[in-house]
Protein backbone atom coordinates (compact mmCIF):
# COMPACT_ATOMS: atom_id res chain seq x y z
CA UNK A 1 0.00 0.00 0.00
CA UNK A 2 1.20 3.53 -0.75
CA UNK A 3 0.72 6.57 1.44
CA UNK A 4 -2.70 7.41 -0.02
CA UNK A 5 -3.97 3.84 0.37
CA UNK A 6 -2.74 3.72 3.95
CA UNK A 7 -4.62 6.94 4.67
CA UNK A 8 -7.81 5.48 3.18
CA UNK A 9 -7.45 2.21 5.13
CA UNK A 10 -6.87 4.04 8.42
CA UNK A 11 -9.74 6.45 7.74
CA UNK A 12 -7.65 9.55 8.42
CA UNK A 13 -5.56 11.95 6.29
CA UNK A 14 -1.86 11.44 6.82
CA UNK A 15 -1.04 14.73 5.10
CA UNK A 16 1.45 15.46 2.38
CA UNK A 17 4.89 13.97 2.24
CA UNK A 18 7.09 11.60 0.27
CA UNK A 19 5.37 8.49 -1.02
CA UNK A 20 6.42 4.98 -0.12
CA UNK A 21 5.20 1.40 -0.36
CA UNK A 22 4.34 -0.51 2.80
CA UNK A 23 3.86 -4.25 3.15
CA UNK A 24 2.75 -4.62 6.78
CA UNK A 25 2.37 -2.99 10.18
CA UNK A 26 3.48 -3.92 13.68
CA UNK A 27 3.73 -2.29 17.09
CA UNK A 28 6.66 -4.52 18.11
CA UNK A 29 10.02 -3.24 16.87
CA UNK A 30 11.37 -6.80 17.03
CA UNK A 31 8.85 -7.86 14.40
CA UNK A 32 9.68 -5.17 11.88
CA UNK A 33 10.61 -6.40 8.41
CA UNK A 34 11.72 -4.33 5.41
CA UNK A 35 8.69 -2.43 4.10
CA UNK A 36 6.78 -2.36 7.40
CA UNK A 37 5.11 0.59 9.09
CA UNK A 38 6.17 0.73 12.74
CA UNK A 39 3.39 1.79 15.12
CA UNK A 40 5.01 3.74 17.94
CA UNK A 41 2.35 3.26 20.61
CA UNK A 42 2.48 4.22 24.29
CA UNK A 43 2.79 1.24 26.62
CA UNK A 44 2.57 0.61 30.35
CA UNK A 45 6.33 0.60 30.84
CA UNK A 46 7.68 2.28 27.70
CA UNK A 47 6.78 4.46 24.72
CA UNK A 48 7.03 2.92 21.27
CA UNK A 49 8.79 6.06 20.04
CA UNK A 50 11.82 4.96 22.06
CA UNK A 51 12.12 1.99 19.72
CA UNK A 52 11.50 3.82 16.46
CA UNK A 53 15.20 4.10 15.57
CA UNK A 54 15.59 0.34 16.00
CA UNK A 55 12.52 -0.22 13.79
CA UNK A 56 13.92 2.01 11.03
CA UNK A 57 17.22 0.16 11.18
CA UNK A 58 15.26 -3.08 10.68
CA UNK A 59 13.64 -1.70 7.53
CA UNK A 60 10.57 0.30 8.62
CA UNK A 61 9.52 2.67 5.80
CA UNK A 62 7.36 4.85 8.05
CA UNK A 63 6.49 5.43 11.70
CA UNK A 64 2.87 5.77 12.84
CA UNK A 65 2.21 7.60 16.09
CA UNK A 66 0.13 10.11 18.00
CA UNK A 67 2.56 13.03 18.11
CA UNK A 68 1.37 16.12 16.28
CA UNK A 69 3.60 18.33 14.14
CA UNK A 70 6.04 15.63 13.09
CA UNK A 71 6.57 14.95 9.38
CA UNK A 72 9.46 12.54 9.72
CA UNK A 73 11.33 10.56 12.35
CA UNK A 74 14.76 8.98 11.99
CA UNK A 75 14.75 9.75 8.28
CA UNK A 76 11.40 8.13 7.36
CA UNK A 77 7.88 9.64 7.07
CA UNK A 78 5.96 10.08 10.31
CA UNK A 79 2.24 9.37 10.03
CA UNK A 80 0.42 11.30 12.73
CA UNK A 81 -2.89 9.85 13.93
CA UNK A 82 -5.24 11.20 16.61
CA UNK A 83 -6.02 7.58 17.63
CA UNK A 84 -2.87 5.64 16.69
CA UNK A 85 -4.01 2.34 18.23
CA UNK A 86 -7.18 2.36 16.16
CA UNK A 87 -5.26 3.33 13.03
CA UNK A 88 -2.83 0.45 13.64
CA UNK A 89 -5.64 -2.09 13.96
CA UNK A 90 -7.38 -0.80 10.83
CA UNK A 91 -4.13 -1.04 8.87
CA UNK A 92 -3.49 -4.56 10.19
CA UNK A 93 -6.90 -5.69 8.93
CA UNK A 94 -6.29 -3.98 5.55
CA UNK A 95 -2.90 -5.65 5.09
CA UNK A 96 -4.58 -9.00 5.83
CA UNK A 97 -7.19 -8.32 3.12
CA UNK A 98 -10.04 -7.39 5.52
CA UNK A 99 -11.08 -11.03 5.99
CA UNK A 100 -13.94 -10.27 8.40
CA UNK A 101 -15.91 -8.67 5.55
CA UNK A 102 -16.37 -12.24 4.30
CA UNK A 103 -16.93 -13.85 7.69
CA UNK A 104 -19.65 -14.08 10.31
CA UNK A 105 -17.91 -12.78 13.45
CA UNK A 106 -19.60 -13.25 16.83
CA UNK A 107 -18.06 -11.28 19.70
CA UNK A 108 -18.66 -12.26 23.33
CA UNK A 109 -17.83 -9.88 26.16
CA UNK A 110 -18.52 -9.86 29.90
CA UNK A 111 -16.69 -10.42 33.16
CA UNK A 112 -17.45 -14.14 33.37
CA UNK A 113 -18.68 -16.81 31.00
CA UNK A 114 -16.94 -15.72 27.78
CA UNK A 115 -14.91 -18.88 27.33
CA UNK A 116 -17.70 -21.37 28.01
CA UNK A 117 -20.13 -19.42 25.84
CA UNK A 118 -17.66 -19.28 22.95
CA UNK A 119 -16.99 -23.02 23.17
CA UNK A 120 -20.72 -23.72 23.17
CA UNK A 121 -21.25 -21.52 20.11
CA UNK A 122 -18.46 -23.28 18.23
CA UNK A 123 -19.92 -26.67 19.17
CA UNK A 124 -23.36 -25.70 17.87
CA UNK A 125 -22.15 -24.15 14.61
CA UNK A 126 -19.66 -26.91 13.86
CA UNK A 127 -22.25 -29.64 14.43
CA UNK A 128 -24.68 -27.76 12.18
CA UNK A 129 -22.17 -27.87 9.33
CA UNK A 130 -20.91 -24.31 9.71
CA UNK A 131 -17.12 -24.51 10.27
CA UNK A 132 -16.31 -22.12 13.10
CA UNK A 133 -13.04 -20.79 14.45
CA UNK A 134 -12.74 -19.82 18.11
CA UNK A 135 -10.38 -17.12 19.36
CA UNK A 136 -10.42 -17.46 23.12
CA UNK A 137 -8.65 -17.35 26.45
CA UNK A 138 -7.61 -20.99 26.47
CA UNK A 139 -6.74 -21.59 22.83
CA UNK A 140 -7.36 -20.58 19.24
CA UNK A 141 -9.21 -23.16 17.15
CA UNK A 142 -8.61 -22.53 13.46
CA UNK A 143 -9.42 -24.96 10.66
CA UNK A 144 -9.33 -27.97 12.95
CA UNK A 145 -6.00 -26.88 14.47
CA UNK A 146 -5.56 -25.81 18.10
CA UNK A 147 -3.02 -23.15 19.08
CA UNK A 148 -2.15 -21.82 22.53
CA UNK A 149 -3.66 -18.43 23.36
CA UNK A 150 -1.18 -15.96 24.93
CA UNK A 151 -3.78 -13.16 25.18
CA UNK A 152 -7.56 -12.97 25.64
CA UNK A 153 -7.63 -10.87 22.48
CA UNK A 154 -4.47 -10.92 20.34
CA UNK A 155 -2.62 -7.83 19.17
CA UNK A 156 -3.98 -6.28 15.96
CA UNK A 157 -1.52 -7.74 13.45
CA UNK A 158 -1.89 -11.22 15.01
CA UNK A 159 -5.67 -10.95 15.14
CA UNK A 160 -5.89 -9.91 11.50
CA UNK A 161 -3.59 -12.77 10.48
CA UNK A 162 -5.73 -15.23 12.45
CA UNK A 163 -8.90 -14.11 10.69
CA UNK A 164 -7.18 -14.49 7.33
CA UNK A 165 -5.89 -17.93 8.31
CA UNK A 166 -9.36 -19.00 9.48
CA UNK A 167 -10.93 -17.82 6.21
CA UNK A 168 -8.32 -19.67 4.16
CA UNK A 169 -9.03 -22.81 6.21
CA UNK A 170 -12.75 -22.59 5.44
CA UNK A 171 -13.91 -21.11 8.76
CA UNK A 172 -16.46 -18.57 7.59
CA UNK A 173 -17.78 -18.29 11.15
CA UNK A 174 -15.63 -17.03 14.03
CA UNK A 175 -16.61 -16.70 17.67
CA UNK A 176 -14.21 -14.65 19.75
CA UNK A 177 -13.88 -13.53 23.32
CA UNK A 178 -13.40 -9.78 23.42
CA UNK A 179 -11.86 -8.40 26.61
CA UNK A 180 -12.38 -4.92 28.01
CA UNK A 181 -8.64 -4.27 27.66
CA UNK A 182 -8.72 -5.15 23.98
CA UNK A 183 -11.76 -2.95 23.38
CA UNK A 184 -10.28 -0.03 25.28
CA UNK A 185 -7.02 -0.41 23.34
CA UNK A 186 -8.77 -0.67 19.95
CA UNK A 187 -7.16 -4.05 19.22
CA UNK A 188 -10.32 -5.24 17.48
CA UNK A 189 -10.86 -2.06 15.44
CA UNK A 190 -11.54 -2.97 11.84
CA UNK A 191 -13.17 -6.30 12.74
CA UNK A 192 -16.62 -6.39 11.16
CA UNK A 193 -18.78 -7.94 13.87
CA UNK A 194 -21.98 -9.67 12.84
CA UNK A 195 -23.27 -9.99 16.39
CA UNK A 196 -22.20 -9.17 19.94
CA UNK A 197 -23.17 -10.82 23.21
CA UNK A 198 -22.97 -9.49 26.77
CA UNK A 199 -22.79 -12.10 29.56
CA UNK A 200 -22.48 -10.13 32.81
CA UNK A 201 -20.68 -7.32 34.58
CA UNK A 202 -19.05 -7.70 37.99
CA UNK A 203 -15.99 -6.11 39.54
CA UNK A 204 -12.73 -6.95 37.81
CA UNK A 205 -9.84 -5.13 36.17
CA UNK A 206 -10.45 -1.89 38.07
CA UNK A 207 -6.68 -1.60 38.42
CA UNK A 208 -6.80 -0.80 34.70
CA UNK A 209 -10.19 0.86 34.16
CA UNK A 210 -10.39 2.80 37.42
CA UNK A 211 -14.09 2.39 38.13
CA UNK A 212 -17.10 0.31 37.10
CA UNK A 213 -18.51 2.99 34.80
CA UNK A 214 -15.38 3.02 32.66
CA UNK A 215 -15.18 -0.78 32.77
CA UNK A 216 -18.77 -1.01 31.53
CA UNK A 217 -18.13 1.63 28.85
CA UNK A 218 -15.14 -0.33 27.56
CA UNK A 219 -17.23 -3.47 27.15
CA UNK A 220 -19.96 -1.39 25.54
CA UNK A 221 -17.62 -0.58 22.65
CA UNK A 222 -18.29 -4.06 21.29
CA UNK A 223 -22.00 -3.31 20.97
CA UNK A 224 -21.24 -0.01 19.25
CA UNK A 225 -19.18 -1.97 16.70
CA UNK A 226 -22.23 -3.92 15.45
CA UNK A 227 -23.82 -1.65 12.86
CA UNK A 228 -26.81 -2.16 10.54
CA UNK A 229 -26.09 -3.58 7.10
CA UNK A 230 -29.22 -4.57 5.15
CA UNK A 231 -27.09 -6.16 2.41
CA UNK A 232 -25.04 -8.36 4.74
CA UNK A 233 -24.97 -12.12 4.28
CA UNK A 234 -25.86 -12.66 7.95
CA UNK A 235 -28.33 -10.72 10.12
CA UNK A 236 -26.82 -8.11 12.44
CA UNK A 237 -27.97 -8.36 16.06
CA UNK A 238 -26.92 -8.26 19.71
CA UNK A 239 -27.62 -10.47 22.72
CA UNK A 240 -27.87 -9.39 26.37
CA UNK A 241 -28.24 -11.20 29.68
CA UNK A 242 -31.53 -9.84 31.00
CA UNK A 243 -30.68 -10.98 34.52
CA UNK A 244 -27.72 -8.62 34.77
CA UNK A 245 -28.39 -5.08 36.05
CA UNK A 246 -26.26 -3.67 33.21
CA UNK A 247 -28.55 -5.18 30.52
CA UNK A 248 -30.48 -1.92 29.84
CA UNK A 249 -27.18 -0.08 29.29
CA UNK A 250 -26.01 -2.56 26.67
CA UNK A 251 -29.43 -2.79 25.06
CA UNK A 252 -29.40 1.00 24.77
CA UNK A 253 -26.14 0.87 22.82
CA UNK A 254 -27.50 -1.54 20.24
CA UNK A 255 -28.24 -0.07 16.83
CA UNK A 256 -29.52 -3.47 15.62
CA UNK A 257 -32.17 -5.92 16.94
CA UNK A 258 -31.35 -7.06 20.47
CA UNK A 259 -32.31 -10.48 21.88
CA UNK A 260 -32.47 -11.04 25.62
CA UNK A 261 -31.77 -14.30 27.41
CA UNK A 262 -32.39 -15.53 30.94
CA UNK A 263 -35.42 -14.83 33.12
CA UNK A 264 -37.66 -12.40 31.25
CA UNK A 265 -35.69 -12.80 28.03
CA UNK A 266 -36.58 -14.16 24.60
CA UNK A 267 -34.42 -17.24 25.24
CA UNK A 268 -34.81 -18.89 28.64
CA UNK A 269 -34.52 -22.16 30.55
CA UNK A 270 -37.40 -23.94 32.25
CA UNK A 271 -37.42 -26.96 34.55
CA UNK A 272 -33.71 -26.82 35.36
CA UNK A 273 -32.30 -29.95 37.01
CA UNK A 274 -28.77 -30.07 38.45
CA UNK A 275 -26.73 -33.22 37.90
CA UNK A 276 -23.07 -33.88 38.65
CA UNK A 277 -22.68 -34.89 35.02
CA UNK A 278 -24.17 -31.57 33.93
CA UNK A 279 -27.51 -29.79 33.78
CA UNK A 280 -30.86 -30.64 32.17
CA UNK A 281 -33.46 -28.06 31.16
CA UNK A 282 -36.00 -27.06 28.53
CA UNK A 283 -34.80 -24.40 26.11
CA UNK A 284 -37.65 -22.00 25.32
CA UNK A 285 -37.44 -19.35 22.61
CA UNK A 286 -39.47 -17.49 19.96
CA UNK A 287 -37.95 -19.96 17.48
CA UNK A 288 -39.30 -23.03 19.31
CA UNK A 289 -38.46 -25.19 22.34
CA UNK A 290 -36.38 -28.31 23.05
CA UNK A 291 -35.39 -30.46 26.01
CA UNK A 292 -31.67 -30.98 26.45
CA UNK A 293 -28.86 -31.90 28.82
CA UNK A 294 -25.49 -30.14 28.78
CA UNK A 295 -22.33 -31.58 30.25
CA UNK A 296 -21.57 -28.40 32.18
CA UNK A 297 -22.66 -27.98 35.80
CA UNK A 298 -24.29 -25.04 37.54
CA UNK A 299 -26.79 -22.27 36.83
CA UNK A 300 -24.00 -20.07 35.47
CA UNK A 301 -23.49 -22.62 32.69
CA UNK A 302 -27.21 -22.66 31.98
CA UNK A 303 -26.83 -18.92 31.44
CA UNK A 304 -23.82 -19.49 29.16
CA UNK A 305 -25.80 -22.07 27.17
CA UNK A 306 -28.70 -19.63 26.77
CA UNK A 307 -26.32 -16.95 25.51
CA UNK A 308 -24.86 -19.37 22.96
CA UNK A 309 -28.35 -20.47 21.96
CA UNK A 310 -29.49 -16.87 21.43
CA UNK A 311 -26.49 -16.19 19.18
CA UNK A 312 -27.04 -19.31 17.08
CA UNK A 313 -30.82 -18.93 16.87
CA UNK A 314 -30.32 -15.31 15.82
CA UNK A 315 -28.19 -16.57 12.90
CA UNK A 316 -31.06 -18.72 11.69
CA UNK A 317 -30.30 -22.18 13.08
CA UNK A 318 -33.36 -24.12 14.16
CA UNK A 319 -33.89 -25.00 17.80
CA UNK A 320 -33.25 -28.74 17.31
CA UNK A 321 -29.83 -27.98 15.75
CA UNK A 322 -29.00 -25.66 18.63
CA UNK A 323 -30.03 -28.17 21.30
CA UNK A 324 -28.02 -30.97 19.66
CA UNK A 325 -24.97 -28.72 19.39
CA UNK A 326 -25.16 -27.65 23.03
CA UNK A 327 -25.39 -31.29 24.08
CA UNK A 328 -22.35 -32.21 21.98
CA UNK A 329 -19.82 -30.19 23.98
CA UNK A 330 -17.96 -32.56 26.29
CA UNK A 331 -16.19 -30.03 28.53
CA UNK A 332 -14.35 -26.73 28.63
CA UNK A 333 -10.79 -26.99 29.97
CA UNK A 334 -10.50 -25.59 33.46
CA UNK A 335 -14.20 -24.79 33.79
CA UNK A 336 -15.75 -26.92 36.56
CA UNK A 337 -13.37 -29.66 35.44
CA UNK A 338 -13.30 -32.83 37.54
CA UNK A 339 -10.04 -34.47 38.61
CA UNK A 340 -10.75 -38.14 39.22
CA UNK A 341 -8.47 -40.88 40.51
CA UNK A 342 -11.26 -43.05 41.88
CA UNK A 343 -11.44 -41.17 45.20
CA UNK A 344 -14.71 -41.16 47.25
CA UNK A 345 -14.98 -37.36 47.06
CA UNK A 346 -15.03 -34.78 44.28
CA UNK A 347 -12.13 -32.57 43.20
CA UNK A 348 -13.04 -29.71 40.86
CA UNK A 349 -10.77 -27.16 39.13
CA UNK A 350 -12.26 -23.89 37.90
CA UNK A 351 -11.00 -20.61 36.48
CA UNK A 352 -13.27 -18.51 38.76
CA UNK A 353 -11.20 -15.44 39.69
CA UNK A 354 -13.82 -12.85 40.62
CA UNK A 355 -16.24 -12.79 43.54
CA UNK A 356 -19.18 -13.39 41.19
CA UNK A 357 -17.41 -16.20 39.35
CA UNK A 358 -16.42 -17.85 42.62
CA UNK A 359 -19.98 -17.54 43.94
CA UNK A 360 -21.31 -19.25 40.80
CA UNK A 361 -19.04 -22.28 41.01
CA UNK A 362 -19.46 -22.65 44.77
CA UNK A 363 -23.25 -22.59 44.44
CA UNK A 364 -22.95 -25.27 41.77
CA UNK A 365 -20.66 -27.26 44.07
CA UNK A 366 -23.03 -26.87 47.01
CA UNK A 367 -25.95 -28.17 44.93
CA UNK A 368 -23.99 -31.32 44.07
CA UNK A 369 -22.06 -31.93 47.26
CA UNK A 370 -23.34 -34.34 49.89
CA UNK A 371 -21.18 -33.00 52.74
CA UNK A 372 -18.44 -30.34 52.98
CA UNK A 373 -17.19 -27.89 50.36
CA UNK A 374 -13.47 -27.20 50.83
CA UNK A 375 -12.24 -24.26 48.74
CA UNK A 376 -8.66 -23.52 47.68
CA UNK A 377 -8.24 -20.04 46.17
CA UNK A 378 -6.22 -16.85 46.09
CA UNK A 379 -6.03 -13.62 44.09
CA UNK A 380 -3.64 -12.44 41.42
CA UNK A 381 -1.02 -9.82 42.14
CA UNK A 382 -0.70 -6.47 40.35
CA UNK A 383 -4.44 -6.58 39.79
CA UNK A 384 -7.59 -5.08 41.32
CA UNK A 385 -7.09 -5.14 45.11
CA UNK A 386 -10.71 -4.20 45.75
CA UNK A 387 -12.04 -7.62 44.80
CA UNK A 388 -9.80 -9.54 47.23
CA UNK A 389 -11.88 -9.15 50.43
CA UNK A 390 -15.02 -9.69 48.33
CA UNK A 391 -13.69 -13.05 47.17
CA UNK A 392 -12.79 -13.89 50.76
CA UNK A 393 -16.33 -13.08 51.88
CA UNK A 394 -17.90 -15.19 49.12
CA UNK A 395 -15.69 -18.16 49.95
CA UNK A 396 -16.53 -17.78 53.64
CA UNK A 397 -20.27 -17.77 52.96
CA UNK A 398 -20.39 -20.67 50.51
CA UNK A 399 -17.63 -22.99 51.79
CA UNK A 400 -17.32 -25.13 54.89
CA UNK A 401 -13.56 -24.66 54.97
CA UNK A 402 -11.10 -22.52 53.00
CA UNK A 403 -7.42 -22.76 52.20
CA UNK A 404 -6.04 -19.39 51.11
CA UNK A 405 -3.04 -19.59 48.82
CA UNK A 406 -1.08 -17.84 46.08
CA UNK A 407 -2.57 -17.44 42.63
CA UNK A 408 -0.27 -15.51 40.29
CA UNK A 409 1.41 -13.12 42.74
CA UNK A 410 3.45 -11.46 39.97
CA UNK A 411 5.52 -8.65 41.47
CA UNK A 412 3.42 -8.26 44.63
CA UNK A 413 4.29 -9.77 48.00
CA UNK A 414 2.18 -12.98 48.19
CA UNK A 415 1.75 -12.49 51.93
CA UNK A 416 0.26 -9.02 51.39
CA UNK A 417 -2.22 -10.40 48.86
CA UNK A 418 -3.33 -13.10 51.28
CA UNK A 419 -3.84 -10.52 54.03
CA UNK A 420 -6.17 -8.59 51.71
CA UNK A 421 -8.20 -11.76 51.03
CA UNK A 422 -8.22 -12.74 54.70
CA UNK A 423 -10.03 -9.51 55.58
CA UNK A 424 -13.14 -10.84 53.83
CA UNK A 425 -13.13 -14.10 55.80
CA UNK A 426 -12.62 -12.33 59.11
CA UNK A 427 -15.45 -9.90 58.40
CA UNK A 428 -17.65 -12.95 57.81
CA UNK A 429 -16.78 -14.16 61.31
CA UNK A 430 -14.39 -16.94 60.26
CA UNK A 431 -11.52 -17.95 62.51
CA UNK A 432 -8.07 -18.89 61.28
CA UNK A 433 -7.37 -22.55 62.03
CA UNK A 434 -10.99 -23.45 62.72
CA UNK A 435 -12.54 -22.22 59.46
CA UNK A 436 -9.60 -21.55 57.18
CA UNK A 437 -5.86 -21.94 56.70
CA UNK A 438 -3.34 -19.70 54.97
CA UNK A 439 -0.74 -21.66 52.99
CA UNK A 440 1.27 -19.55 50.57
CA UNK A 441 2.60 -22.48 48.53
CA UNK A 442 -0.14 -23.43 46.05
CA UNK A 443 1.17 -26.99 45.80
CA UNK A 444 1.10 -27.44 49.57
CA UNK A 445 -2.35 -25.82 49.77
CA UNK A 446 -3.83 -28.22 47.22
CA UNK A 447 -2.23 -31.25 48.89
CA UNK A 448 -3.54 -30.09 52.28
CA UNK A 449 -7.11 -29.56 51.02
CA UNK A 450 -7.19 -32.92 49.25
CA UNK A 451 -5.85 -34.71 52.33
CA UNK A 452 -8.63 -33.12 54.41
CA UNK A 453 -11.41 -34.43 52.17
CA UNK A 454 -13.64 -37.24 53.35
CA UNK A 455 -16.23 -39.32 51.46
CA UNK A 456 -18.99 -37.06 50.13
CA UNK A 457 -16.89 -33.86 50.31
CA UNK A 458 -16.01 -31.62 47.39
CA UNK A 459 -12.67 -29.82 46.98
CA UNK A 460 -12.95 -26.72 44.79
CA UNK A 461 -9.61 -25.41 43.45
CA UNK A 462 -10.39 -22.00 42.01
CA UNK A 463 -8.63 -19.19 40.23
CA UNK A 464 -6.39 -20.69 37.58
CA UNK A 465 -8.42 -23.33 35.76
CA UNK A 466 -6.75 -24.21 32.48
CA UNK A 467 -3.60 -22.21 33.19
CA UNK A 468 -0.48 -24.38 33.30
CA UNK A 469 1.78 -21.77 34.83
CA UNK A 470 2.23 -19.56 37.86
CA UNK A 471 3.75 -16.09 37.58
CA UNK A 472 6.05 -15.31 40.51
CA UNK A 473 7.85 -11.99 40.17
CA UNK A 474 8.43 -11.81 36.45
CA UNK A 475 9.11 -15.55 36.14
CA UNK A 476 6.56 -17.86 34.51
CA UNK A 477 6.81 -21.27 36.21
CA UNK A 478 5.05 -24.46 35.16
CA UNK A 479 2.15 -25.19 37.47
CA UNK A 480 -1.14 -26.89 36.66
CA UNK A 481 -3.86 -27.19 39.31
CA UNK A 482 -5.14 -30.37 37.67
CA UNK A 483 -1.73 -32.03 37.67
CA UNK A 484 -1.12 -31.01 41.26
CA UNK A 485 -4.53 -32.29 42.42
CA UNK A 486 -3.97 -35.63 40.67
CA UNK A 487 -0.54 -35.96 42.30
CA UNK A 488 -2.14 -35.22 45.68
CA UNK A 489 -4.75 -37.93 45.11
CA UNK A 490 -2.12 -40.45 44.06
CA UNK A 491 -0.04 -39.61 47.14
CA UNK A 492 -3.06 -40.66 49.20
CA UNK A 493 -3.21 -44.00 47.38
CA UNK A 494 -5.97 -43.22 44.89
CA UNK A 495 -5.70 -44.13 41.23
Amino acid sequence: MNRSQLSEAAGIPFGEGPDFEATGVTEDSRRVRPGFVFAALPGVHADGHDYAARAVEAGAVAVLGGRGGLRELHGVPYLGAPAPRRATALLAQAFAGNPTRRQCVLGVTGTNGKTSTAHLVRAVLSRAGRPCANFGTIAYHIGGETLNAPHTTPFPEDLAAMFARALAAGDRHVVMEVSSHALDQDRAAGVQFTAAAFTNLTQDHLDYHGDMDRYRAAKGLLFSAVTPDPGAEWPRFTVVNEEDPAAPYFRGLSAVPCHGYGAGGDVRAEGVRMLFSGTAFRLVSPWGAADLSIRLAGMHNVSNALCAAALCLGLGLDVAEVAAGLESLDKVDGRFEAVNAGQPFHVIVDYAHTDDGLANVLRAARALCEKRVITVFGCGGDRDRGKRPKMGAVAAQLSDFCVLTSDNPRTEDPHRILLDVEVGLQRAGKAKGDDYLVIESREEAIHTAVSMARPGDLVMIAGKGHENYQIVGTERRHFDDRECALAALKALGHG
